[in-house]
């Protein structure tokens, strides 16, 4: 076989360990998928008419508005259980193991990589469901829903591929599951909850030019039906700087402590 038909079966390997874990310990997930859905509903019914009426509409506006914000913030939140992984394999010794074995080494990554990205797609799946239970409405064609599954798999491969180096780089698995904390919260401070035009000057400006921004109005022009302009080409931009940091960073810290 080829080096890269050995380094996809490795990968494989790998990827079933995850999912192994993922089942065995079903807590990490759900926590992932319940920390967006009981956002979305404490926006939507504490705060929804007030803030609704102040975007022009009422609660059932702004749960459309809302909900894709809400996704892109639970695909962020998958990250952390990736850092959590990473680091607890780092730490208790598995990593001994593999070097041992006649693996590829970068397929210890890639199976994280992958196992957290397809857990990531099943959790926005579960939020959309919460979402269009209490009330979300969309206006998106098949194409559309297709086009914004696909964006969310690139957020979540970005992601990813960041979350994987700080949990290379955290010495415990509490410090792997802090460090993550701001990805997961930086769509706060973005259109996910209230259009970045209503904020202070110096937040607006943050808030337009952070990459959850572009990714939440192009997610929310996907379902809605609407025009994205550049948004996406923007957020496919953001992701692939992402992922490609996030893969050079993991890369690099997991070769040297492998040499140790």
């Amino acid at each position: 076989m080829s080096t890269l038909t050995y380094a996809v079966h490795d990968s494989m390997t790998m990827l079933r360990r995850n999912v192994k874990h993922a089942i065995r310990y079903p807590s990490v997930g759900l926590g992932s998928a319940m920390t967006p859905i009981l956002m979305l509903l404490l926006f939507v019914y504490a705060f929804g008419d007030s803030i609704g009426a102040g975007i022009g509409g009422g609660r059932d506006a702004y749960l459309n508005y809302l909900t894709p914000g809400i996704i892109i913030m639970g695909v962020a939140a998958g990250s952390m259980s990736t850092s959590i992984a990473v680091c607890t394999d780092m730490t208790e010794g598995i990593i001994n193991r593999f070097r041992t074995m006649n693996i590829t080494r970068s397929s210890f990554m890639t199976g994280h990589v992958i196992g957290s990205v397809v857990q990531t797609m099943l959790s926005a799946v579960l939020v959309v469901g919460v979402a269009l239970a209490v009330g979300f409405r969309s206006g998106a064609t098949p194409l559309e829903w297709l086009a914004a599954a696909g964006l969310l798999a690139a957020i979540a491969f970005a992601v990813t591929w960041l979350s994987t180096a700080l949990g290379l780089i955290s010495k415990t698995v509490e410090s792997a599951s802090n460090k993550p904390l701001l990805v997961q919260f930086l769509p706060f401070l973005g259109s996910a909850f209230v259009p970045a035009g209503s904020m202070s000057p110096g937040l607006r400006w943050f808030a337009e030019y952070q990459p959850f921004t572009p990714m939440t109005e192009t997610l929310r022009g996907l379902l809605s039906g609407s025009e994205i302009g550049n948004d996406g080409w923007i957020s496919l931009a953001w992701c692939a700087g992402i992922a490609l940091v996030g893969y050079v960073w993991s890369r690099s810290l997991f070769n040297s402590s492998t040499k140790r």
